[in-house]
């Protein structure tokens, strides 16, 4: 005598599944949503996206382009409130140093 079976998913399941397919429209790219927001140009976006690197990538260029600049800037004339605004982005630039430094072993 067989004992009680229950399945509940088929013998065979397959599904094809290519993440960088998925809803590419709505600017959802792989496993990551990636909002690329309202654009005339979603191609465009994608084509800079692959070929520059991510958001992410791009602001560390600027990042660091502006930490170029402060250092050579003269602080002298700013407001406090403008040596603040500095001091936070130095701050979290050095934050960001930090955690590059500890996810890499850099």
């Amino acid at each position: 005598m067989r004992p009680f079976q229950f399945q509940l998913a088929p013998d065979r399941l397959w599904q094809a599944i290519n993440p960088w397919t998925w809803n590419l429209d709505t600017g959802q790219v792989g496993l990551i949503n990636v909002n690329i927001g309202e654009t005339k140009h979603p191609e465009t976006e994608r084509a800079i996206l692959d070929e520059v690197g991510s958001y992410g990538k791009q602001i560390g260029h600027i990042a660091d382009a502006l930490e170029v600049l402060i250092r050579h800037l003269d602080l002298k004339d700013l407001s406090q409130k403008e040596q603040d605004a500095l001091d936070v982005l130095k701050g979290d630039l050095a934050q960001i140093r930090g955690i590059k430094a500890r996810e890499t072993g850099k």
